[in-house]
């Protein structure tokens, strides 16, 4: 897991600014974390617990991967369902947030395709 920034560096006081400037800030910030757009596309793909997930997204540590889901639970992205059965079963799926968000990644991903400089 990332170490806590300080409060008084300036990196921090950069993106406090600009998480309170705008919102938009924040969600780009966390979109643009390592394996987060994958995870969010692997679930919507259908692929719904931690180990098919891991499988899909097969350089994806176990920490982060954990890390990641715990983030996007948090931020109301993906919903987590635990079984009540022995071994415990846990599920992951879209929010509709999640899902409008997965939808506004593509469209993303399809400019990005579209940009002479993308393609070198």
């Amino acid at each position: 897991m990332a170490a806590e920034r300080k409060v008084s560096s300036t990196n921090y006081r950069n993106q406090s600014f600009l998480v309170n400037k705008c919102s938009l800030n924040e969600l780009l910030d966390l979109v643009s974390k390592r394996w987060v757009s994958e995870v969010l596309f692997c679930i919507e793909e259908g692929n719904n617990r931690f180990k098919s997930i891991k499988e899909e997204l097969q350089f994806i540590s176990d920490t982060v991967l954990a890390d990641r889901l715990k983030l996007l639970e948090k931020y109301d992205l993906v919903n987590k369902v635990t079984f009540n059965v022995m071994p415990v079963r846990v599920e992951y799926s879209l929010t509709e947030n999640g899902k409008t968000l997965c939808g506004l990644l593509e469209t993303l991903c399809n400019f990005s395709d579209s940009l002479p400089a993308m393609n070198n």
